[in-house]
Order: structure tokens, then sequence, then C-alpha cells
């Protein structure tokens, strides 16, 4: 037997729905399945590179290394 019987289970879908009432579970169901929707599709593109890379390093990483050089 698992960690959990169907006892266990039972009784925590009781207190989500005392908890949350049936209107909120429907939204909150309804909700997830269009984030997940459109997690798929987005995964599904095809054209999932950035428009223009750019070559130069950031401000912060191009002070850090002449930091580095002064004191070497």
């Amino acid at each position: 037997m698992g960690a959990f019987s169907i006892w266990h289970w039972l009784v925590v879908l009781a207190i989500v729905l005392l908890v949350f009432g049936p209107g909120r579970l429907g939204n909150l169901g309804k909700d997830l399945g269009k984030s997940i929707k459109e997690f798929r599709e987005s995964m599904n593109e095809k054209n999932i590179t950035p428009d223009r890379i750019e070559d130069k390093p950031n401000s912060s990483t191009a002070q850090a290394s002449e930091t580095h050089k002064d004191k070497a």
C-alpha cells in the first residue's frame, strides 16, 4: 500500500472543496489548462532564435575585467 490510501485522498478533496468551492475550482482548472496549452504552443514554435545577438560585453563585465587587469 502506498503512502496515502483512497480515504486520505477523499479527505484532501473534501477540504479543498470546502476551502475553494466548486465554482472557483472550475476556474482554476480552466486557467491551468489554458496555461498548459499556451506553454505547449510556445514550445512548438519554429523561430526560437533572438532577432539579433550583441557581441559587445555589458558594462559591468567590461569594468570588472579592466579592474582585474589593473591589479595584475
